[in-house]
């Protein structure tokens, strides 16, 4: 029996596509919750198909197909996407041009051809750090020229944090309201939970950036990826690009989840 790795960032709307994979006799592994590992045991035992929905989070799906084609170990799985909105769906197949694609009504078809055809040569998309490489903390963020950015709950050296600024950046302290982007500086997981209902209303008007101690700078932190995205879904926020800002801090960028 094949083994399949379904992504899907919501268990009640991926219900259909898992019973579709079932009922065609694959073995399905499968976990709402992407939590830290993952990636480590797919490289230690990699499945016979990836099939990752693109009908929720698509840039998540993006990067994790990204990050397979990354290791050695799962290079030449067969990555499958399934459903999403078709220009989503274009923006994922430039990327990834020799993966497959379909509906939920063509996956037993499509993903019996990709586990009987393992691409030879695998198109490698340039991994996610690597993208960032040779670009300012302030291009990482957002930050523009003549643009107010807030910074919220924030160091008091946050200014060396962020670093060079392109001209006419202003720095507000007190409020949200007149600007681009925001960087929100969180330490303790009680003291961001509070705080999202009201950062959420800021980030339906600006760019908001949640920054966090990295454990190699603070290893008595609670506070990780996982961790604020967990947190962020519950109160209807999703999270579209992570980066590191310093050594010290990293960041995960949110936006207002759009009804569907």
């Amino acid at each position: 029996m094949a083994r399949v790795r379904l992504f899907h960032w919501k268990a009640a709307e991926a219900a259909d596509v898992l019973d579709v994979l079932k009922a065609a006799g694959y073995d399905v592994e499968y976990q709402e919750t992407f939590v830290p590992g993952i990636l480590r045991e797919l490289r230690q035992n990699p499945p016979d198909s990836v099939v990752i929905d693109l009908s929720r989070l698509p840039s998540h799906g993006r990067e994790i197909a990204t990050a397979l084609r990354g290791g050695k170990q799962t290079r030449t799985v067969p990555i499958l996407f399934v459903n999403g909105a078709p220009e989503k769906v274009e923006t994922v197949r430039t990327a990834l041009p020799d993966a497959a694609y379909c509906t939920t009504a063509r996956l037993p078809a499509t993903l019996r051809k990709c586990i009987g055809s393992k691409p030879a040569n695998p198109v490698v998309p340039q991994q996610m750090m690597d993208r960032y490489q040779g670009r300012t903390t302030a291009q990482k963020l957002g930050i523009a020229a003549g643009m107010r950015v807030a910074v919220v709950t924030a160091p008091r050296d946050y200014a060396r944090v962020i670093g060079d600024l392109p001209d006419g950046v202003e720095f507000d302290e007190e409020s949200t309201a007149t600007c681009g982007v925001g960087i929100w500086f969180v330490e303790e997981p009680e003291t961001y939970l509070s705080a999202l209902p009201q950062m959420k209303r800021a980030a339906a008007r600006l760019k908001l950036w949640v920054a966090w101690p990295k454990k190699s700078a603070r290893k008595d932190s609670l506070l990780n990826e996982n961790l604020i995205r967990d947190m962020a879904l519950e109160h209807g926020l999703v999270d579209y690009k992570v980066c590191s800002i310093n050594q010290t801090w990293s960041g995960l960028c949110l936006a207002v989840r759009k009804p569907r």
